[in-house]
């Protein structure tokens, strides 16, 4: 019994040492700003013009990629703008950044360009 309680007696002092809580650091005053979310479709785009657009779609060789009927285009590399169907924003974004084989045309067309036949093909597709 004597030895149980020379045991016990040490043990119990380093676990009250202890506590049983755990305590993180948590400041008091944050320095410096947090970063703001970026997006990769760039600037905010003029208002697009379908009809211009067009031409841009013609000049710009997508069709030489994508199927769309109101260019009047039936290419298979690409997805079918028909039945995919995407979003102003998805068009835009794709065309300024480019995809999987889609080349990037930020560089080559002006935002007036990009906005113009982002609008001929959503507006060609819904």
């Amino acid at each position: 019994m004597r030895r149980a309680a020379l045991i016990t007696i040490p043990v119990a002092l380093l676990l009250a040492g202890c506590g049983g809580e755990t305590v993180t650091p948590t400041p008091e005053t944050v320095v410096g700003t947090v970063p703001q979310a970026t997006t990769t479709a760039g600037p905010k785009l003029p208002q697009g013009n379908a009809d211009a657009g067009k031409a841009v779609f013609a000049s710009a060789g997508c069709g030489g990629c994508h199927a769309l009927k109101a260019a009047n285009a039936g290419g298979t590399v690409g997805p079918n703008l028909d039945q995919l169907k995407p979003d102003l924003a998805r068009i835009e974004k794709q065309v300024i950044n480019g995809g999987t084989t889609m080349p990037p045309f930020k560089d080559s067309l002006s935002p007036q360009k990009i906005a113009d036949v982002s609008q001929f093909v959503y507006s060609s597709t819904h």
